[in-house]
């Protein structure tokens, strides 16, 4: 009777999915269903366990992690070479932190059943839980970065590096500064990060949320519209104008007229000549919001140019991004695409970081409503990573996993002892090294290791070598040898490794 129950509950499960049912009305019937499997599985041997991850996660080896680490260390010493603290917060806040911050998007969020007298949601990105430490804080000045996993309910897609959890790279500069100097910055680190990754080539689009806002009023679309309508902007880079401006008049009944002047500013972009074309707009320059966003946006640009990255920007009017926090600058950065001999389908990954000045979102913490202007980059490290993992795999280069710089190993019989005093040594020395855990290993054995880990130094000690107060240091790749004073090999192998 048991196990009818269950069938007929996964049956409900499954027309639910097939009906393309409320998600929570489905993740409800799947919780009630791995209630009942875990009750009837009690009786020895009969529930098992499905080996699996949830949902738009994944595990990652030591090869990914690798890569991942390689990429995490690029972005950090970017972050620090612009003067930036670390900070970390919870990985989930009050509900009630998270709630109206997104738009659209709030749909996301994850919540989490109330344990304790608390409604709590997982973080959705970074930056909220940022204007919150700031307002809890009262602080008002300070550059940070903050690199740690989010959360959304998200329709997953990982092999574009789409995922329900993820880690977000974020670097934001608070206070009350000159104009667009911080800016300027902001896009400065993106350009740096995307350079130093070698991802290929990109572009970086900017807009501003007041050159938006100046244009929808000047085109006649109703105050209450603009964030609605923003979002369906917003999907340019993936919709041809059409679609778009079918979902602004069909589902969300703005004028054909409104929709069609929308569409004459949108599919412009270009430079500073753009800007000085639509600072003259006959319509644009009689609108209070957009001359100072055009303003702002020539100023971005002279700062740009001084830091020699303007062949990489693009003034793009069809870029709104779809956060309801954004106040001014926007920006997202696109790798364009991928070229590659190896693999049949090229890589397009679209936007790889996104950001801009968001000067009202803190003040939403503060009891007397303080502001605090901001302006942050988010990395997308994700995306990035599929991107890298699938370039290693084509070109076949062998990913070293550990950082490893010496075996010690052993020529003789018996010698264990002496291989512990020796790594031990090392270890105390600062040196990564490794030994195998037999007692009497086969010394081509030992060398097969080093090949197959990419370790690129063995020393090793025999019988004569103990006599003699030395080691012998091989060098993997070469396979050329030579005899060190055992008082001299931490120096020895810290110059070898050096220049590995």
């Amino acid at each position: 009777a048991e196990e009818a129950a269950v069938r007929a509950q996964a049956e409900t499960v499954r027309r639910l999915k097939q009906d393309k049912a409320d998600p929570d009305e489905i993740a409800k019937e799947v919780s009630k269903l791995l209630e009942m499997k875990a009750q009837l599985g009690t009786d020895e041997g009969k529930h098992k366990f499905v080996l699996k991850t949830p949902k738009g996660t994944r595990d990652f080896g030591p090869k990914e992690m690798a890569i991942r680490e390689r990429a995490f260390k690029a972005i950090i010493s970017c972050f620090k070479r612009h003067g930036a603290e670390v900070i970390d917060t919870p990985v989930f806040e009050l509900k009630e932190t998270l709630t109206g911050k997104y738009g659209e998007d709030s749909k996301l969020i994850y919540d989490l059943k109330d344990q304790g007298g608390e409604l709590l949601s997982l973080r959705y990105d970074l930056t909220v839980p940022f204007a919150r430490y700031l307002a809890m804080n009262k602080i008002t000045n300070i550059k940070r970065y903050h690199i740690a996993k989010v959360y959304r309910r998200d329709n997953p897609a990982m092999t574009r590096g789409r995922y329900r959890e993820f880690y977000q790279c974020d670097f934001d500069i608070a206070g009350q500064f000159d104009p667009m100097i911080p800016d300027a910055e902001c896009l400065k680190i993106v350009h740096e990060i995307l350079s130093d990754l070698q991802l290929g080539d990109f572009v970086i689009k900017v807009n501003d949320r007041r050159i938006l806002d100046g244009m929808f009023a000047v085109c006649g679309v109703p105050d209450s519209k603009f964030r609605t309508i923003c979002s369906s902007v917003d999907k340019l880079d993936k919709m041809p104008w059409e679609e778009v401006r079918s979902e602004m008049v069909g589902e969300k009944g703005l004028s054909p007229e409104a929709a069609d002047r929308i569409g004459e500013y949108v599919q412009l972009h270009g430079g500073l000549d753009l800007i000085e074309r639509l600072l003259q707009d006959p319509k644009l320059s009689q609108n209070k919001l957009a001359k100072e966003g055009l303003g702002d946006m020539k100023l971005l640009f002279e700062y740009l140019t001084l830091f020699g990255i303007t062949g990489k920007i693009s003034f793009d009017l069809s870029l709104a991004r779809g956060l309801d926090y954004y106040t001014g600058v926007i920006f997202e950065a696109v790798l364009l695409q991928q070229e590659n001999e190896h693999v049949e389908e090229p890589v397009s990954v679209g936007s790889v970081a996104g950001g801009g000045r968001y000067d009202g979102l803190v003040g939403m913490f503060d009891p007397k409503g303080r502001k605090v202007p901001c302006v942050g980059v988010s990395i997308g490290i994700e995306r990035i990573f599929s991107i890298l993992e699938q370039r290693l795999e084509a070109s076949e280069e062998k990913v070293r996993t550990t950082e490893t710089q010496v075996l010690v190993a052993s020529a003789q019989k018996k010698l264990l002892e002496e291989r512990l005093k020796l790594i031990s040594e090392l270890w105390d020395a600062g040196i990564k090294a490794e030994m195998l855990y037999k007692k009497n290993p086969k010394l081509l054995n030992q060398l097969q290791y080093c090949e197959d880990t990419g370790i690129p130094l063995v020393a090793i000690v025999g019988e004569q070598e103990l006599k003699d107060g030395v080691v012998k240091l091989r060098i993997v790749a070469t396979r050329e040898e030579v005899n060190v004073r055992r008082e001299s090999l931490v120096e020895e192998i810290r110059i070898r490794t050096s220049q590995c």
